[in-house]
């Protein structure tokens, strides 16, 4: 485990948990991209948003990861993306500091294993891939879940001539 979740005291790395289980979120988001192998780039993030920064403030500054910012409506965000954080410091430390509502724990339970598959340089191959995107359909389910491109999207893109080319002709996943 990172000595970065190690040196958080124990009250406080519970009060980021309880914080986190009621106002965090794990998104997965898909974005269309010619430039991508399959056609899809794939976009995690761990996020929490408040009006008051203290808390985010203090969860960037224990973590060492991530960014702060305040959005126009007066609501900061903080928020992490880089996969090295979200696999080396995020994951750890919900592993060893678990929620307690069980959407949350489902949510987190998801997030981790896409983080796992893309880790393991899974998302390269079209199964890996699906799998993901399967796993992301999951993912925050419910009321108010809005998706821009879901599972349906990624197989109409499969059928299009656009993604029918030859894999010598397509450009290296980045």
């Amino acid at each position: 485990m990172k000595e970065v979740i190690k040196q958080i005291p124990i009250s406080t790395a519970w009060y980021f948990t309880g914080f986190v289980d009621g106002e965090g979120s794990f998104n997965v988001s898909l974005i269309p991209r010619n430039d991508y192998r399959f056609g899809w780039k794939i976009y995690l993030t761990f996020n929490v948003a408040q009006r008051d920064q203290t808390v985010l403030a203090l969860m960037k500054k224990h973590f060492g990861a991530g960014r702060l910012e305040l959005r126009k409506d007066g609501v900061w965000n903080y928020s992490v993306n880089n996969l090295n954080s979200l696999r080396d410091i995020i994951v750890p430390f919900f592993e060893r500091y678990n929620f307690l509502s069980s959407s949350k724990k489902t949510n987190f339970s998801i997030f981790k294993r896409i983080v796992e598959t893309i880790s393991n340089g899974k998302h390269f191959t079209r199964e890996g891939l699906e799998k993901i995107i399967e796993l992301r359909e999951k993912l925050n389910e419910g009321k108010g879940r809005k998706r821009k491109y879901s599972l349906s999207d990624y197989q109409k893109s499969r059928e299009s001539p656009e993604t029918n080319t030859s894999e010598s002709q397509k450009i290296a996943i980045r």
